[in-house]
């Protein structure tokens, strides 16, 4: 303290010398809080992004497999829509098989992340899970319902590698769209103005 200060001059100095550096120390302290979010932040979504990537990585690996293996699903659930007529305990033995088989291998697909699409009657025909390959007229299915569907889809991981081939109710069926609402104009139009690339396959 100088010969000229008063005690409460000085007292009043060391105070704002004291607020000051708690400024300074609270300004500093938000920093750090805003550096540890971000940095928090960043790890996140670097997670994310190698989960991501990982999961890309393993459903391009795995892809072709994959739809190789979808033959021989196909091939079994054919084989059950209309197994053979026989009492005889050998034919009856061999269907329990083909059924134990074909669920043995959809449980190996649902484990391997490999998901089934199979929508049922009445649902709303969804571009980027479907493919049209037909359209017809139907008493109980409104325009752009899917009544029946000929062969399921599938996505691995979530991507898509194979839409479920349906059977859509054509303009004019039923009486209400399905969920509720008129139907769209387009039934085969993709929601929000995405494009739908669902239009009907005349080739099957």
């Amino acid at each position: 303290m100088s010969d000229d200060q008063t005690p409460a001059e000085d007292f009043e100095q060391i105070a704002d010398a004291a607020a000051d550096e708690l400024l300074a120390l609270r300004a500093e302290n938000q920093a750090l809080k805003d550096q540890v979010l971000r940095v928090a932040a960043d790890a996140e979504n670097t997670k994310r992004r190698t989960e991501r990537e990982a999961n890309d990585a393993r459903a391009y690996a795995i892809q072709k497999f994959a739809r190789d293996l979808l033959t021989v699903s196909d091939t079994l659930s054919r084989a059950l829509t209309t197994p053979p007529a026989s009492g005889e305990p050998a034919v009856n033995n061999f269907v329990v098989g083909v059924e134990m088989t074909e669920k043995a291998l959809q449980t190996a697909f649902e484990n391997n992340g490999l998901k089934k699409i199979d929508p049922v009657a009445g649902a709303r025909f969804d571009p980027h899970q479907h493919q049209a390959v037909m359209e017809q007229a139907s008493p109980d299915v409104a325009a752009g319902g899917v009544i029946n569907t000929l062969q399921p889809g599938y996505e691995l991981l979530g991507r898509l590698i194979r839409p479920a081939m349906v059977v859509v109710a054509a303009k004019g069926s039923g009486a209400q769209a399905p969920g509720g609402g008129d139907a769209p104009a387009n039934p085969y139009a993709a929601q929000d103005g995405e494009d739908s690339g669902g239009a009907v396959d005349t080739r099957a």
